[in-house]
């Protein structure tokens, strides 16, 4: 299948995870549907709704095969978002770049041809994580403020402690895609894991990858009471982050992520295969020892404040 002279392996795959989404799924498939780049498909998911999301999504699938989209929607694993993403991926059609998409968000029209262009600066084999900031808004798409810029490079040694990568705004390029479906039945494997888009950041990094940021926000990104994790923003977001680092939520989160890249260690680059058996021993030793790893390590977060905290939780053993 072509549309509008897009070769197949140009093509881009949109997996959507939905559960109980009726109420912003219409407005969010009109969003994708209103895409200036027409060489999209859909794999959805239905993760155990008890609304009208699943044939919401069904719909829009009939809809679309007129218009030269591919749109399926299959059952989810009904064990968190993190898997019902992870199942997806592992489901993807292969040869295809592949994009994440939520329920409740509204993209920008030109969403998915501009991370496309800025994949295709890139070489073909090279795995590329494309990601962008996004419009933080109210749950009627109100107010929006642009989510935080990047301080900081992008890469393993960010990513083993902090994820910068919104799963919302994610395009993968063929070879980060055929890395991603390699590694999804090791990290599917693993319970607890945190959240799909850190675990991408990882192991596209890790792998020896790229990140491309991109500075111009992708979506309208909506909060609202039901969001399974939502913006890092604000007071109340870092008091509750804060909670999670100093009741051992962190530690829990770093346990899960390295489970599921040991389990797809051999997709590592040595170097980072090292630094993250560096990283999974320091957990265990005591105050002086984590420090003294961390260092070693050269680990950071992007901000001096998210750096403090890194380093208070290693003291407190609750990294």
């Amino acid at each position: 299948m072509q549309a509008d002279g897009q070769a197949e392996n140009g093509r881009i795959c949109i997996l959507l995870a939905a559960r109980n989404g009726a109420a912003w799924l219409p407005e969010q498939l009109a969003s994708i549907a209103a895409q200036d780049f027409a060489g999209w498909d859909m794999l959805a998911g239905d993760d155990g709704s008890a609304d009208e999301s699943a044939v919401i999504l069904r719909d829009f699938a009939a809809r679309m095969a007129p218009e030269g989209h591919e749109a399926s929607v299959i059952d989810g694993p009904r064990r968190g978002g993190p898997a019902h993403f992870l199942t997806l991926l592992a489901r993807a059609p292969e040869t295809v770049r592949l994009a994440f998409a939520d329920q409740d968000d509204v993209w920008l029209p030109g969403k998915l041809a501009r991370a496309a262009r800025m994949l295709d600066d890139h070489p073909e084999g090279l795995p590329c994580l494309y990601c962008s900031r996004t419009w933080v808004t109210d749950a009627e798409l109100g107010r929006p403020v642009p989510s935080r810029p990047l301080r900081r490079k992008p890469g393993f040694r960010n990513a083993l402690v902090q994820n910068i990568a919104s799963g919302n705004t994610i395009v993968l390029n063929r070879a980060a895609s055929a890395l991603a479906r390699r590694a999804a039945p090791a990290a599917l494997a693993v319970p607890g894991l945190p959240a799909h888009d850190w675990w991408l950041y990882q192991l596209v990094t890790g792998a020896g990858g790229r990140v491309i940021w991109d500075d111009e926000p992708s979506l309208y990104y909506r909060q609202h009471r039901g969001n399974q994790i939502g913006a890092n923003r604000g007071l109340r977001a870092g008091l509750r982050r804060g909670r999670a680092l100093l009741a051992g939520g962190w530690g829990d989160w770093n346990a899960a992520n390295i489970a599921a890249l040991i389990g797809a260690a051999e997709l590592l680059t040595a170097e980072n295969r090292a630094r993250l058996e560096e990283f999974a021993h320091l957990r265990a030793c005591g105050p002086a020892g984590r420090l003294a790893g961390l260092a070693r390590l050269g680990l950071y977060r992007q901000t001096r404040v998210t750096q403090g905290a890194m380093w208070l939780a290693a003291l407190l053993g609750r990294i």
